[in-house]
């Protein structure tokens, strides 16, 4: 693919392929080993200008080219330093795609920056990674919610507590609180907390690693960023030295900022106890019944506990009589599935209106998700539309 991507390129840039042969067009790694470098001046650039092309996900519509400077960057990496205890010599395990930001930041810029390491993985596997961290001495993980929960069945069936590990950071997808606890508590060396951000504004809030009932219950504070929500209430709205210079094309750009340049994260949140954040989903996501707004991942972070449930995903399918339905996609445990009236039993027992459980119930032996852990529920929505059209 790149070879067919330079080739249309005025001035294609040195190719070096780092394992394996390289083909005649580009260069091979070991052979810059034994090239002889020029004496030469290290160039002068501006730390505001663009030096990294980040994609968004793309979990619905087209990927977004997120523009990022040297000082977005290195602001970015300082809040890391402050905020998650990391120190020279320290290594990261690094599960995620490194053309993502969740990747990309521990795979380049910490070792840069802050003198650590990074121990990438090809594919992940979670028992791999137990060893890994085992024979690294690992001491830092961010990850989706899929590579926490894996690793931690997978260092309980290898009877280890990985006492190496100082901090688990899950993000990027729906974490509920009780697997943050469960974590925390088996990793007995490790804090392990939820953390809110974007490609856009990465690491919007650095989460509460210290404080054990806001790791699990919240997404933490801010930490280099200013948030808004326009009340108690409301769509987050973020910008701080972190955050992108804009977008690859100048039209994704639309409707992307307020008037006082804070970037729109179409994610809803509320404040509790002053200064920490809860993020309650997407705001496209957010299900109108009959008048009535439900936000699924309020009713997902406490189902994932029923004990008949693995996995769940709560999407609107359209309804003739309410508007839209709310649908329980599960992933079914080692117990019989849930059904409607189980569900609904099991809300009602946790509190909850009854107008928000969900109507029906599928199940699937997965959930589709991207190479970052994110649940693609548009997917979801399209599969199901088409079956009960």
């Amino acid at each position: 693919m790149l070879t067919r991507v330079t080739a249309q390129m005025d001035s294609p840039p040195e190719v070096v392929v780092v394992r394996d042969e390289a083909p005649a067009r580009h260069t091979s790694f070991l052979s810059l080993l034994h090239r002889p470098q020029p004496a030469a001046a290290l160039p002068t650039l501006d730390p505001d200008a663009v030096r990294m092309i980040l994609y968004t996900s793309g979990t619905t519509g087209r990927p977004k080219g997120v523009l990022h400077s040297h000082n977005s960057m290195h602001a970015l990496i300082c809040q890391l330093r402050d905020h998650w205890q990391v120190r020279p010599g320290d290594r990261f395990l690094v599960p995620s795609p490194i053309a993502h930001i969740g990747g990309s930041i521990y795979a380049f810029e910490c070792p840069l920056l802050l003198g650590a390491s990074a121990v990438l993985m090809d594919r992940w596997n979670a028992d791999d990674a137990v060893e890994i961290i085992r024979a690294n001495r690992c001491t830092h993980i961010a990850g989706a919610t899929p590579f926490l929960e894996q690793l931690l069945t997978a260092a309980e069936g290898a009877g280890t507590r990985l006492p190496e590990l100082k901090l688990f950071i899950c993000g990027g997808a729906s974490v509920s609180p009780s697997l943050i606890r469960k974590a925390a508590s088996y990793f007995e060396h490790a804090a392990v907390s939820r953390v809110y951000g974007s490609t856009e504004v990465p690491v919007t809030t650095v989460g509460a690693p210290l404080d054990p009932d806001h790791a699990a219950d919240t997404d933490g504070r801010a930490g280099f960023a200013q948030i808004t929500l326009g009340g108690a209430v409301g769509e987050i709205h973020a910008r701080g030295p972190q955050m992108l210079v804009g977008y690859l094309h100048p039209e994704d750009e639309a409707g992307s900022f307020d008037d006082d340049g804070y970037f729109r994260t179409g994610d809803l949140a509320r404040w509790v106890d002053d200064d920490y954040l809860v993020v309650t989903g997407r705001a496209k996501d957010v299900i109108i019944r009959s008048g009535e707004n439900i936000a699924p991942k309020e009713i997902e972070d406490i189902l994932i506990d029923h004990p008949g449930v693995a996995e769940i995903a709560i999407v609107g399918l359209p309804d003739t009589r309410t508007g839209e339905r709310a649908c329980a996609v599960i992933v079914p445990s080692s117990q019989s599935p849930p059904d409607v009236a189980s569900l609904r039993s099991y809300l009602q027992d946790q509190g909850v209106a009854t107008f928000k459980a969900p109507e029906q119930v599928v199940i699937w032996e997965q959930l589709p998700r991207n190479d970052a852990g994110k649940v693609l529920k548009h997917q979801i929505q399209a599969a199901l539309t088409t079956t009960d059209g």
